[in-house]
């Protein structure tokens, strides 16, 4: 069973799950605060790229599965042109309701 996307608690996370979900750039980058950066399986990765790569280029999405943390952490079955779906891990880190980091991986 699946968090519909309104429903998460955090808003940061919520505006950026619903951008992503969306395939908007524009309110994508909005979520985010102009420093922000990630990580994808336990490495740091120029944000710009990854998210044009995994996301943006390759029809990304993310089917939440639950959320912990406040609505910090996620479990979602993410799926992309690239490689399909995946049971996947989503950690944020949240300051003036922007997300300011987000770490990814498999879960």
């Amino acid at each position: 069973m699946s968090i519909q996307t309104d429903k998460l608690s955090d808003p940061a996370v919520r505006a950026f799950v619903t951008a992503l979900n969306a395939h908007d750039r524009t309110a994508f980058d909005a979520a985010l605060t102009p420093d922000a950066t990630m990580s994808d399986d336990g490495s740091d990765r120029d944000l710009g790229e990854w998210v044009d790569r995994e996301i943006f280029d390759s029809n990304g999405h993310m089917e939440i599965e639950k959320e912990s943390a406040g609505g910090r952490a996620l479990v979602a079955n993410y799926r992309n042109d690239t490689w399909g779906e995946m049971r996947t891990r989503w950690s944020f880190e949240v300051a003036d309701g922007k997300v300011t980091r987000f770490e990814t991986g498999q879960a």
